[in-house]
């Protein structure tokens, strides 16, 4: 069957391992089936993992993609939930030690059929396209659970969202948006200031400028960069929900003065459950929210959108379809 993989890992340059071709049907073991995909989606996991980052040699080659959407063997629409939990653990998966994302442990989503847990299937409703609800299982679930499950957030609460542009940032800002919070965008870009605005920002503004009141709660997905503006961006007793660091991981300045002084909360949130997913489709279906796309190409062509996201030429999501 024809997928996109990785063969080898290179740092530098990431897309030299990148390869669309044959690969072995999905082995199934008891308890999975297979989905037939119909649209995967890209995201920075996947240039991670060209990198090197989460897998190693021995595990090569890896199919890539943690997203999918398209037909089970019954030929039902599905949306599959990438996080794989031990068939023994009970509960929120997101905190399994032993979890992985498909594309780690498990052959990924890019490919004609990917084989998956039958559990971590979700009914796609007709309300979304293939290509929308491919969008969902990592950046907006993502989003989803850093504003509603580890935020808390509620209608009325004003909510800054760091680096408008990327998939989880335009997915906090939409379902922000559509459960009535005010939202803030911060983005270098002008363009994509505007682009904030019109999918559902309040208001937007220049990376690190002076914001007109202190928020509720910050969503960080860009660490380094924008750091301390986020820290000191916050009301007293506010909170940070983190759920990435693509500007890098180590920080000059930590701001542990404000937190404490503050009484600020940091709080960490990676994923999102099986159960969170279903609700999020179901928010989507009901409140008439859509994902944004930023272009479709066949998977054939899937360098294309990878060399897209490498250069940071996006706004949305990148999705393959077939």
């Amino acid at each position: 069957m024809e997928a996109v993989y990785v063969t080898s890992f290179s740092a530098d340059e990431p897309l030299s391992g990148l390869v669309v071709g044959d690969r072995p049907e999905p082995e199934v073991p008891e308890g999975w089936t297979t989905v037939t995909v119909k649209a995967a989606s890209l995201n920075h996991h996947d240039l991670f993992s060209l990198r090197g980052v989460g897998l190693k040699e021995e595990q090569l080659p890896m199919i890539l993609g943690t997203d999918a959407a398209g037909l089970d063997e019954d030929g039902n629409e599905v949306v599959v939930h990438g996080v794989i939990s031990d068939p023994a653990w009970r509960g929120d998966e997101t905190f399994d030690p032993r979890r992985s994302l498909l594309s780690e442990r498990y052959q990924g989503t890019m490919a004609e059929r990917v084989a998956v847990p039958r559990a971590n299937l979700v009914p796609k409703p007709s309300s979304l396209s293939f290509a929308e609800a491919a969008c969902l299982p990592t950046a907006w679930l993502t989003a989803y659970r850093m504003l509603f499950t580890r935020g808390d957030l509620k209608a009325g609460d004003t909510v800054l969202v760091q680096g408008a542009g990327g998939g989880v940032a335009t997915a906090l800002i939409t379902l922000a948006r559509a459960a009535g919070l005010q939202v803030l965008a911060t983005s270098r870009d002008e363009a994509k200031r505007a682009r904030a605005l019109e999918i559902g920002a309040h208001e937007a503004f220049e990376s690190g400028a002076r914001l007109p009141v202190k928020v509720d709660a910050v969503m960080e997905t860009v660490g380094r960069a924008t750091w301390s503006h986020s820290i000191r961006s916050l009301r007293p007793g506010g909170k940070l929900v983190i759920s990435g660091t693509t500007s890098g991981p180590k920080l000059d300045d930590a701001e542990l003065t404000r937190i404490f002084f503050l009484q600020l909360s940091v709080i960490g949130s990676t994923m999102g459950t099986r159960d969170e997913l279903a609700s999020l489709v179901t928010m989507l279906d009901a409140t008439g929210t859509r994902p944004l796309v930023d272009r479709t190409v066949p998977m054939a062509q899937a360098a294309e959108g990878f060399e897209a996201m490498a250069g940071g030429d996006l706004f949305g999501k990148i999705v393959f379809t077939r």
